[in-house]
């Protein structure tokens, strides 16, 4: 006897798991701290502050560079002024449009939870052509609690249609914030190893992990029918 199984919910990270957006976070805040008379930072240590959002992001650039908080206030916007259309140096991961759209295919909900702001969320999606693909984009400054609080991915499922309080949905993302995120909820945790993520996979709460995208659309459809 064949089972069917309604197809569930996925929700995607943004940076370091669809797109590599961290060249063009790097050219930004170089940006930023230049024009305001700071050395610039290599590529591998900004790469190492995303993921927390913009203010974490600057955060740790200000401890990083002993800026003051006036300063720091200064520099965040001057950065925010650039990074709104900053899409020159970034890329999609390979296969990540072919997974989408076998995914979509299939019908699953597709939707986005990220720490980035709305605005270039919005924008890098429509650059990418997938905005079409995502039916909710639920971002840094769209709801008061950032990941890892797991309010902003119940927003996102909820409005895909899973239960808020029981949901049967999927994560997929690549750090320590999505993961922590998605064991809150709680739902089942797909890891894209080759993000930017600080901490060994193995010290990471996920069901499963993946190197190529083309394995995905497989993860999802054995979590499904567990």
């Amino acid at each position: 006897m064949n089972v069917c199984f309604a197809p569930r919910p996925v929700v995607f990270d943004l940076d370091g798991t669809l797109i590599d957006s961290a060249p063009d976070i790097h050219a930004c805040v170089n940006s930023a701290l230049t024009e305001h008379g700071k050395q610039a930072l290599s590529l591998d240590r900004v790469r190492s502050f995303i993921g927390g959002g913009v203010d974490v992001l600057w955060n740790k650039i200000s401890t990083a560079c002993q800026i003051d908080e006036a300063s720091r206030k200064e520099m965040q916007a001057a950065f925010m002024g650039h990074y709104l259309s900053a899409t020159e140096h970034t890329v999609m991961f390979d296969g990540v449009a072919e997974a989408l759209n076998i995914l979509a295919d299939r019908g699953h909900p597709l939707g986005i939870c990220t720490n980035k702001p709305l605005g270039p969320t919005r924008t890098v999606l429509k650059h990418f052509g997938l905005d079409h693909l995502f039916a909710v984009v639920v971002a840094g400054d769209t709801q008061p609690e950032k990941k890892p609080h797991p309010a902003p991915l119940r927003a996102a499922v909820s409005a895909l249609g899973a239960d808020p309080d029981k949901p049967q949905a999927i994560f997929v993302g690549d750090s320590e914030f999505d993961a922590e995120c998605a064991a809150a909820l709680p739902v089942p945790f797909l890891l894209y190893e080759k993000g930017y993520r600080q901490t060994p996979p193995g010290e990471l709460i996920h069901r499963a992990s993946f190197e190529s995208f083309a394995e995905l659309p497989g993860l999802v459809e054995a979590e499904a029918q567990v």
